[in-house]
């Protein structure tokens, strides 16, 4: 029997020591794939464990973040966070040791404390606010934070001058850079040994006040606070459980952070779809605690390790598909932010709903739709052409309410703000308001599984063209479209999207575990999903022929 959404027992722990010790003891050999840095949506991500996020990962990582930032004429603050991951400690320790040794003027949190991902990309905003884009002077930064992955895991995310997620472009190079630095012995990598580093040798930022004080600006914390909406706040273990407590108290909300706990070994959580233990909020079986509460609160809300992700519980659903209060968002948003461009259009990914499509057709706006990555809403975001980006996964962003950028990578305390606003304004909750929604353009059903792939299957889907795919008909419809590219950029989407008339499929593998993402929708109901998907995975299976 699954023990999916069931309380963490002490043997899904990690030891934490033992995860400390192999960051430091075990050195990765680059002619092993599985010990390279590798970078997926924007990110390297991995485990001391396994060899793939140790010591000299780190150094050889942070010093080919020097040498890009150097090559492209980047002499600003660079700005240093983490989550609250057991890895992320020793990785910011080993990132200070680098920047300070190469000279960079590196800012790390004011209180020593965690950084939300959203906090981060706001530092870097306000600081470049009023510099050119070829101004030396920009700032950059690092967030060492894996997301939502499981306790064992580290992460290293570089954002550069926009604020956003690196593209592939600058990942790739600090990539190669990394990896022949490691190939080197580490020669090369520049370091002052952190116990030797002198008190006033790096700057400091207070993320959470720049953070919390501007939301004001982007957020009705007014009506909020006048309407007495009851907010329940689950940081989930994460780095939003400071902030969560300095927005109830200098806003005078009525919020109660849930569980303010953090232990990296996440003892508290209930276990995710594959009992592991995993900060997703938008994962039923993750959120079941928080759940079972949901008749305790106007609105509860959670966020992952690094709060790039949200998570939005009502009394009368429960926890919102990801995809249906994305389309609600948009749905408010673009009636309700009357400064906003007025031919700004909506960002999203082509794995989100119809529903999200329908919705920004009812609006007149236009649709810009990407492939998987928070990255390819950065550059609409900051000249306003894009004035919302969300992606199915729980990331999304938007701008402020005089219509500039905020922040350009995703924020899911915000999004969690949003929620409540749109109780405060409305009197409806968001999942009341997207019944109403499903009332006006159809019913949706819509579900993303997670399958096992090796790397072999993985590196495969991510190239497969629509040509490889001989089927006419999916569930009973003709096939109208067959998609490696983006409609919105053109761009490649790195595996696989099958439309119909009523549903479609997309395949992708994922970016930082050893399985890929089927995603479905039907408005034709539940047994048309299933023979979707169904179909959709001999369609895969054919297409990867004997990999």
């Amino acid at each position: 029997m699954s023990r999916a959404g069931q309380p963490a027992e002490a043997s899904d722990l990690i030891d934490i020591d033992e995860l400390i010790a192999a960051y430091y003891d075990r050195k990765p050999d680059a002619a092993i794939p599985d010990q390279r840095v590798a970078f997926g949506t924007s990110g390297h991500r991995g485990s001391s464990l396994s060899t793939s996020f140790n010591e000299d990962h780190i150094l050889a990582t942070t010093q080919a973040i020097v040498d890009y930032r150097a090559a492209q004429g980047i002499s600003g603050p660079l700005f240093l966070g983490r989550d609250t991951h057991g890895l992320s400690r020793p990785a910011e320790r080993s990132a200070i040791e680098v920047l300070v040794a190469n000279g960079v003027d590196v800012r790390v949190d004011s209180r020593d404390s965690w950084v939300p991902t959203p906090a981060l990309s706001h530092a870097i905003l306000t600081y470049n606010r009023l510099l050119g884009d070829d101004d030396p002077g920009r700032s950059d930064g690092i967030v060492v934070t894996p997301s939502h992955n499981p306790p064992r895991d580290g992460g290293f995310k570089y954002n550069p001058p926009n604020g956003g997620p690196a593209d592939t472009d600058a990942t790739g190079w600090i990539a190669d850079r990394a990896n022949a630095l490691i190939e080197a012995g580490l020669e090369g990598v520049k370091r002052t040994r952190f116990a030797d580093i002198a008190t006033g040798s790096y700057g400091s930022y207070d993320f959470r006040e720049g953070y919390v004080a501007d939301l004001v600006n982007i957020i009705d914390i007014d009506a909020i606070r006048t309407a007495g909406v009851r907010i329940g706040a689950d940081p989930l273990g994460g780095a939003s459980v400071e902030y969560w407590a300095l927005i109830g108290e200098r806003f005078g909300l009525d919020l109660t952070v849930v569980n303010p706990e953090v232990d990296p070994t996440w003892r508290f959580m209930t276990l995710d779809w594959d009992e592991k233990i995993r900060m997703d909020p938008s994962s039923p079986s993750a959120m079941a605690s928080l759940v079972a509460r949901r008749h305790e609160y106007d609105i509860l809300t959670g966020n992952d390790a690094d709060a790039d992700r949200h998570g939005i519980v009502t009394p009368d659903a429960g926890l919102m598909n990801p995809n249906h209060f994305l389309a609600v968002a948009i749905d408010y948003l673009y009636s309700h932010r009357p400064d906003w461009p007025a031919d700004a259009g909506v960002g999203k990914t082509l794995v989100s709903s119809m529903i999200i499509d329908k919705v920004v057709a009812a609006l007149g706006r236009t649709l810009v739709e990407v492939p998987v990555g928070f990255k390819w809403f950065v550059p609409g975001l900051i000249d306003g052409s894009v004035a919302f980006g969300g992606e199915e996964s729980a990331g999304a962003s938007f701008l402020r309410r005089d219509g500039s950028v905020w922040t350009t990578d995703k924020d899911g305390i915000l999004l969690c703000l949003l929620a409540s606003e749109i109780i405060a304004v409305t009197g409806k909750t968001p999942s009341q308001r997207y019944a109403e929604l499903e009332d006006l353009y159809g019913a949706s059903v819509y579900q993303r599984v997670d399958a096992p792939a090796s790397k072999a299957q993985k590196a495969a889907l991510a190239k497969l063209s629509g040509d490889a795919v001989a089927a006419t008909e999916l569930a009973g419809e003709t096939i109208t479209a067959k998609l490696s590219h983006a409609p919105g950029n053109g761009a490649a989407i790195g595996g696989l999207k099958v439309q119909t008339e009523h549903a479609w499929f997309a395949a992708r593998p994922s970016g930082t575990e050893d399985v890929y993402k089927l995603y479905a929708e039907s408005l034709r109901g539940e047994e048309h999903l299933r023979q979707v998907q169904a179909e959709a995975r001999a369609v895969v299976a054919e297409a990867l022929g004997g990999v």
